[in-house]
This record gives structure tokens, sequence and C-alpha cells, in this order.
């Protein structure tokens, strides 16, 4: 199953780069064209020449504009593909399928290769077949999480008003939070905000979470988020700790052995969720002494400054 984060960075590399010069170009061109005219206006009998730079300058004006306009178009096109592959819809909650993820990602993408063609940018062939070709296994993330969800509560025998509230009020409540908790993007994290927001104003008067005990309602929240923290859109290969040591490699030519064990220690047994909480302790279920009182431990006893002889001294 290809990783969420690279097929995005694909359709990426198609054009924003040229739309990038195009727009700098534009910029340059207009900034030479009002440099022109300040230099005319100091010379006499210079009107019919600055008629013409004043023309020229709106013309560039107008070119900088379009450009600013299809950039903004572009990054709107990326910012919707970004939001796609999610179990449920950003716009109502509602729950989605891969079919229906598959369609809307086909969907953006041809907008974006005709906003190319209307602007007559140069096709970016082998970079569009790629991504092209790894929709469908993205797609079928979203088909895999919900697969496992149900097998959960089947022993259950839920009714079909258990079985909506927990697919279109408990689940979507739970994977909003954690998307917002998660999400850096001001813009995306504002969209989910208001996402979790609606969500949130649903689950709370419903009838069946009036109806829970305190306690039985925790326990359904806690297995909601166990499933949430299933729905992975990439791999640690890409993002994480690993994502991040593979490209302090790719920077740095390799890392010291030695450096990459130090590092490993103090990410497995030093760094804290908000919980407090260490990988170290989440994975083999126990607590551990604190590393770097443990790492003092094993440090002897500083020797003592040198000190000069006396007699040495007095006789200098």
């Amino acid at each position: 199953m290809p990783d969420f984060f690279p097929v995005v960075h694909d359709i990426i590399k198609s054009y924003s780069l040229v739309i990038g010069r195009r727009l700098r170009q534009a910029g340059q061109d207009l900034m030479k064209a009002q440099e022109a005219l300040a230099r005319r206006q100091d010379l006499p009998q210079a009107a019919h020449a600055n008629l013409a730079a004043q023309a020229l300058i709106v013309a560039r004006q107008t070119e900088v504009q379009q450009w600013e306009e299809m950039q903004h178009t572009y990054r709107d096109h990326l910012e919707r593909l970004s939001l796609l592959l999610h179990p449920f819809r950003l716009s109502d909650s509602t729950p989605q399928t891969s079919a229906q993820v598959e369609s809307q990602w086909h969907a953006e993408v041809e907008a974006i290769e005709a906003l190319a063609t209307r602007e007559q940018l140069p096709a970016r062939h082998p970079a569009r077949q790629k991504g092209r070709k790894q929709i469908p296994g993205l797609a079928a993330l979203v088909d895999f999480w919900w697969q496992g969800v149900w097998p959960d509560v089947e022993p259950f025998v839920l009714s079909p008003l258990w079985r909506q509230w927990v697919q279109e009020y408990l689940l979507p409540l739970v994977y909003w939070e954690r998307q917002v908790a998660h999400t850096r993007c001001p813009r995306r994290k504002a969209r989910m905000v208001q996402a979790l927001e609606a969500v949130r104003a649903a689950f709370d008067p419903h009838a069946i979470t009036h109806r829970l005990a305190p306690h039985v309602l925790a326990e359904w929240h806690a297995w909601a988020t166990e499933r949430v923290h299933v729905f992975q859109r990439a791999s640690s290969a890409v993002e994480g700790r690993n994502g991040s040591l593979s490209q302090m490699q790719h920077n740095q030519r390799g890392l010291p052995k030695q450096r990459s064990k130090v590092w490993t220690v103090l990410h497995h047994f030093d760094g804290r969720a908000a919980d407090g909480t260490t990988p170290a302790a989440r994975f083999f279920g126990r607590s551990f002494p604190d590393l770097f009182e443990t790492a003092l431990s094993h440090i002897d006893a500083l020797p003592r400054p040198r000190q000069r002889d006396r007699a040495s001294v007095r006789s200098g």
C-alpha cells in the first residue's frame, strides 16, 4: 500500500516549481518596467515614452496578478487533495468508502491538469502517471480500516440505531479530535476544528449518549480511540522518528553509528508524550529509571584539577 505523503509530493513536483518560476519572473519583469519608467521621468520630452512605459507596467501588473491567482487556485486543489484521505468527509463527517475517495482524488487531479493545460505549462507525464497508479492503493486504506471496525462490535449485536451512533457520531468525534491534535497547518486545523464542533454538537444531545453511564461512555470512547489510532495515512518510513533519521542520513551523507545509538536511547527512554510516558514505558508496560540520573550514576568522580609544584614556582 503506498504512503500518502510521497504521492502528494509527486503531484506537487509536477507544477509547483514551474508556477513559482513564472510568478517570480513576472515580478522581476514588473520591477524592471517600474525602474525604467522612473529613469525616464527625469528626462525632458519623454512624454510619449512615459505613456508606453506606463502601459507596459499595467501589462506586467496584470501578468503578476494572473500568476498569483493561478498559484492560489493550484494550492487550493493541493489542500483539498491533502484532506481527502479520511474515513469521514471533512464537509459533513459522513462515512465514506474507498471508491468515493478515489473519485474525489481523480477529480482534483484532473482539475490540476486542466489548469496546467489552460496556462500552457509544460507537461509532466511521468509524474502524473506515477501519481495516478498509486491512487487506488491509497484509497483502499479507507475500506481496509472500516473492515477492522465492525468485527470488534459484532459480539454486541448492535441495533441499527446503535450502529448509526457508532458510525456517524462516536467515531467521527474521536477521529477529528485526534486529527485536530496532530495537525499543525492553521488553515487545515481550522477546518477540522469546524468539523469537530459540528460532530460534537450532534453527539452530545444524542439519545444514546444521554442513556449511557459515564463509565460506559468512557469505555466506548476508549475503544473508538484505539480504532482511530489504527488509521495511519503514512508509514514511519516517511514521517516520525524514522523519517527524520532518514532525512538526516540523506542530508549529512550518513550518521556516526555511536551518535545514532545515543539518539535511539534518548528517543526510547527520554522522549515523552503528552501524558509523560516514554516509548519504552508504553512498549514494555512498565516504568524505567530516569535516563539522566542513570547515566550520571555510571560516571566516576571527576579528577581534581592539577596542582602546580610549589617548589618549582618559588624557584622560577
